[in-house]
């Protein structure tokens, strides 16, 4: 099962695929996916009026692709979390996640178009696992009690400007922080339909192989960020945390351009579809 959101942009309706494909509309259920429709067991709310013939068929073909959940309340993002991608960066690997925000407002669908910020000389990719909360996550006990938190997985693409965010000085937020710079989707996959450790993360840019590592490969897992995360901050259902990039990135290989106008990157996990967007 996997939850989309399709039509324009501010008028995107809340659809559900079955496992055999076919997309089914939600608005019998809720007006939109959102924090207060994933705490009210809206997931599964969803998987019962499937399996029982309650929501009609609609036709995706032509639609476009919103960001899977709406009235995101924060953006939370681990930085350094892959050894390799801290190697290329020239970090040593951390010994507690590196905890930084984006804005709500840079979310925006998986094939929208992203725009390069002006004077912008070093924007750049990366592939993520984002985590979607689906339950206030405040003082966790233990990582063993994440698994009640977390709705589901979408893909993230956590575009940066690295100029921006590491050499002007202050924290990486203005690197991270312009206007459509988190890519969120296609879709919410239920967090009982994955195992995490065995997602594969890939990227491309314009066609050839950036990024391929597996969730494993991560320094701190999703128990563990989840449970971190809600020592110094609560989680409320809808927030999205972006759980770090693998190695790959353009900063980590030497040679190779940042991002300019017309270049096409394309992102991939396991079981939670494609990105693709056009850099304007």
């Amino acid at each position: 099962m996997r939850l989309a959101r399709l039509g324009p942009l501010g008028a995107e309706r809340p659809v559900v695929f079955a496992a055999d494909g076919t997309a089914h509309d939600l608005t019998p259920l809720t007006a939109d996916l959102d924090g207060a429709f994933l705490a009210a067991d809206g997931i599964a709310r969803t998987r019962a009026a499937l399996d029982a013939g309650e929501l009609p068929a609609v036709d995706p073909a032509g639609l476009r692709v919103g960001a899977p959940v709406t009235g995101i309340g924060k953006v939370v993002c681990i930085g350094l979390n892959y050894a390799r991608h801290a190697a290329e960066s020239g970090a040593t690997p951390p010994a507690e996640p590196v905890v930084f925000m984006k804005g709500a407002d840079t979310v925006v669908g998986p094939d929208d178009t992203v725009l390069i910020p002006r004077k912008s000389v070093k924007t750049d990719y990366e592939v993520e696992l984002a985590v979607v909360v689906g339950r206030k996550a405040r003082y966790l006990d233990s990582p063993a009690d994440s698994a009640a938190h977390i709705a589901g997985y979408a893909i993230s693409n956590d575009v940066s400007e690295r100029e921006f965010q590491l050499e002007r000085g202050g924290q990486w937020d203005k690197g991270k922080n312009c206007e459509t710079f988190n890519p969120l989707g296609p879709w919410l996959v239920p967090a009982d339909g994955l195992t995490v450790p065995d997602l594969r993360l890939r990227s491309w840019v314009n066609g050839e192989p950036r990024q391929d590592e597996r969730a494993a490969d991560m320094i701190f897992d999703v128990p563990y960020l989840i449970w971190y995360l809600s020592q110094f901050m609560v989680l409320h259902p809808g927030d999205v945390v972006n759980t770090g990039t693998p190695a790959g990135v353009a900063m980590g290989l030497p040679g190779l351009p940042y991002l300019r106008t017309g270049d096409v990157v394309e992102l991939e996990i396991t079981g939670l579809g494609h990105q693709r967007q056009t850099f304007a």
